[in-house]
């Protein structure tokens, strides 16, 4: 049936997505540009263009369970996406100062350790699906992400994350916290699977 293939279709098409929007991103800037017209437009597509490919993660998973199209090349690609997608959005954030280097390592750390661990489940015919703390991790990886595009959009992130102030507070020391809270879920989340599935890598034959 062509309908199962909508959600690999939707898969492919978020990778090409990702890397369309890190090459507008990486030109996006006054250094490149003298045009801010040009330069603001840019990253608003960039921005919009990634909101997109993430909104394709959300629709290929809700087709493939809720009409079970599901399939092998799926199975393989669409974490791929994933994390090409995480990859490529946070090294452009971390580019422009809007998210600290060592975010995104934590982050990225801990979807390649989870995505190994998927690796060899599979290999045992053992599927790991996403638990109620990896749908809140991914869910607030987004809004990190997008509230990091919205800023980036507007001035660079410069004036609104950078230097603003709310009732006295700078906004950075808020973005911040808020950042290293995601960490915290990210690592946490991350952690919860590998104890559940110890068995895995330990060397266990019981279940």
């Amino acid at each position: 049936m062509r309908g199962k293939n909508i959600p690999n279709i939707l898969t492919v098409s978020r990778i090409f997505a990702v890397l369309i929007f890190v090459a507008i991103a990486s030109v996006a800037h006054l250094s490149v540009i003298s045009d801010k017209s040009w330069v603001y437009g840019l990253r608003i597509a960039a921005v919009v263009l990634a909101m997109l490919a993430g909104l394709t993660d959300l629709l290929d998973g809700y087709l493939a369970r809720k009409f079970h199209w599901v399939s092998d090349f799926g199975a393989l690609m669409d974490p791929l996406a994933d994390k090409i997608f995480v990859t490529g959005t946070m090294l452009m954030a971390v580019e422009y100062m809007i998210i600290p280097a060592w975010i995104a390592i934590a982050v990225l750390f801990r979807e390649f350790m989870v995505t190994g661990l998927r690796t060899l489940a599979a290999k045992k015919q053992i599927v790991i699906s996403a638990d109620r703390w990896g749908k809140l991790k991914t869910a607030l990886q987004m809004a990190m992400l997008c509230i990091a595009g919205i800023a980036w959009a507007i001035d660079g992130g410069d004036t609104y994350l950078l230097k603003a102030s709310w009732f006295g507070i700078r906004l950075w020391y808020v973005w911040m916290a808020f950042m290293t809270g995601i960490v915290l879920i990210t690592l946490f989340s991350g952690l919860g699977y590998f104890i559940r599935y110890r068995k895995l890598f330990l060397g266990s034959d019981d279940e």
